[in-house]
């Protein structure tokens, strides 16, 4: 991992957010960071080269499902994901560990990572049949692409994101539902750490640094006891997964036990979260990356993000709107387009209309990020956080 490292550039004064430079050999992340999400090695309509001209630094890319199509040793053939791909930046993979959750109790349980919030989302139907089966030495999978069965234990999913060659990788984990209890998530969270000397045995380092996951749930000494255990071990950085709770306050509340405990040399990812307030909370506590869907997931069903919150374009009250969705961005979306426009392409269900809003989605989240890092930097983060959350 020699051409790997982190350097902290700078702290804020009233809290434990931190602005920091993550190096890997296929070029440089400024931290805080988001990462855009591309599952199959695409972000859902947005070209890698726009990308690269808004500036992104980094992608993630869903092993679980380049496993299964088109193949791992596909991938390899091509050279790796970035010549596969065509994109020269950074990569990270996850390790599968999250479909783990998502094809099994997530399924069952009808819930996300953070569980549902009453009175604005419903959980959904739980019942329905597990995908996945956890056992000790690893986790069998039904394909739900054609329902073929396959096994991936920390030595598979280790062999295959070293396939398909991101510069960042993620140990194998077990990531729990919001509704497990504390005996099954204390069960849960010992195998992670179990599979996490498991993935750090068989990992061979060179062109790759790998992140070990802290486990525990909701439950105060699991998730300190697990960030102790994973933060000792000799992982380049941190993720913090699994179920972050019921609620967002329990999320804040687990980020409070958590992220003190790590390292503070190390990076530090939270897996999986993208609302722009949970953002400012987790950096606000220390936290470096970021990745999510919520941008390019809003922009496909005709919802932009602005300071002011979100607007959603599907509503005919702005059809006649001629502004752009917002006056000051310089997105190519806002510069060209207006909000009728955007309106009738969305109401259309034309392709078009979520290719423009993505690229404006993905531009405000970068645009963001940048502004979060120059507030640390600045020493003004608290009052940029109040100004934005407002």
């Amino acid at each position: 991992m020699n051409d790997f490292s982190f350097k902290i550039t700078g702290k804020d004064k009233n809290t434990r957010a931190r602005a920091g430079i993550l190096t890997t050999p296929c070029g440089k992340i400024l931290t805080p960071a988001f990462v855009p999400v591309a599952t199959k090695a695409a972000v859902k309509g947005m070209d890698f080269n726009r990308l690269e001209e808004i500036g992104f630094d980094i992608l993630m890319v869903n092993t679980y499902h380049l496993f299964l199509r088109p193949g791992h040793k596909v991938v390899a053939k091509a050279g790796g994901l970035h010549k596969f791909a065509n994109w020269r930046r950074p990569l990270m993979t996850d390790s599968g560990g999250f479909q783990v959750f998502s094809l099994g109790f997530g399924l069952e349980h009808g819930v996300g990572k953070i569980g549902f919030f009453p009175g604005k989302t419903k959980a959904a139907a739980p019942g329905r049949k597990k995908l996945v089966e956890i056992d000790e030495e690893g986790a069998s999978f039904v394909s739900f692409l054609d329902g073929s069965r396959h096994r991936i234990t920390p030595e598979k999913s280790i062999e295959i994101q070293r396939a398909l060659g991101a510069d960042i990788i993620f140990a194998f984990d077990e990531c729990t539902s919001p509704l497990a209890s504390y005996e099954y998530t204390a069960q849960a969270t010992a195998r992670t750490h179990r599979w996490a000397k498991r993935c750090l045995k068989v990992f061979k380092g060179g062109s790759q640094a790998m992140f070990g996951i802290v486990q525990g749930g909701a439950y105060k000494d699991l998730r300190i006891e697990s960030a102790r255990v994973i933060g000792a071990m000799p992982f380049f950085g941190i993720g913090v997964g699994g179920s972050l709770g019921k609620t967002k306050r329990e999320m804040r509340r687990v980020l409070d036990w958590t992220l003190p405990v790590l390292p503070e040399e190390k990076p530090r990812h939270l897996l999986g979260i993208g609302e722009i307030s949970d953002i400012f909370e987790a950096v606000e506590r220390g936290a470096d990356l970021f990745d999510c869907v919520i941008p390019t997931r809003l922009a496909r069903h005709g919802v932009a993000l602005t300071k002011k919150g979100r607007v959603n374009l599907a509503n005919g009250k702005f059809l006649t709107d001629q502004k752009p969705i917002e006056k000051e961005c310089l997105c190519q979306t806002c510069r060209k387009h207006s909000r009728a426009y955007l309106s009738h392409l969305t109401r259309s269900k034309e392709i078009l209309g979520i290719m423009l809003l993505t690229e404006h989605n993905l531009f405000f989240m970068k645009k963001l990020m940048t502004d979060v890092r120059q507030a640390i930097l600045d020493g003004g983060f608290s009052a940029f956080k109040k100004k934005m959350l407002r």
